[in-house]
């Protein structure tokens, strides 16, 4: 009977426990890295991951790099071999907390936070701070969205001197999620 009795208390605890967690698996993330009068470079990439923790504010994106589309096929293939070497270093990972955040306060009206913590690629690990959206959808989910850049430096990753003049050190990011 006390098996019964925990065994149940287990599994009305669990959906509570739950709730104060939000993911999703198909996140968008999107860079762009053209300089003018050359080529578009620029891609995107619909399987970000994104955990949230609503009591902490805990928040982790992961993406595998693979996974970034590009308009050419060329293009795609000198990403992930020459550049980011997604063999040697398939994932990139951020990992940080919502400053200031109140989950209570989220509602269907966008509030500017910032997230800090600390970003993978490339094999390098480098502190952050970007600014951040967040707002309720109209189906009770988290829409949370951020703008920022980056600079190809800080991750060590070279453009060889023959394309350095068509390719931006600095690469604008934009991350969309709907966390359910």
């Amino acid at each position: 009977m006390k098996k019964i009795v925990l065994l149940f208390l287990f599994f009305l605890s669990f959906p509570i426990v739950a709730q104060d967690k939000k993911m999703t698996t198909n996140g968008r993330i999107t860079f762009e890295a053209s300089v003018p009068f050359y080529e578009a470079v620029a891609a995107e990439n619909n399987k970000l991951h994104v955990f949230f923790n609503t009591k902490n504010g805990n928040i982790t994106f992961v993406t595998l790099i693979q996974d970034f589309q590009f308009e050419r096929s060329l293009m795609q293939d000198h990403f992930n071999a020459n550049y980011m070497e997604s063999k040697k270093y398939p994932k990139a990972i951020f990992k940080g907390q919502i400053e200031k955040l109140s989950f209570q306060k989220i509602n269907d009206i966008p509030n500017e936070y910032y997230i800090k913590g600390k970003i993978n690629i490339h094999g390098v690990t480098k502190n952050i701070r970007v600014p951040a959206t967040l707002y309720k959808t109209n189906k009770d989910k988290i829409a949370i969205q951020s703008d920022f850049t980056l600079n190809t430096d800080d991750f060590k990753i070279d453009i060889p001197f023959i394309v350095r003049s068509k390719i931006s050190k600095n690469v604008n990011v934009s991350v969309n999620a709907e966390l359910q």
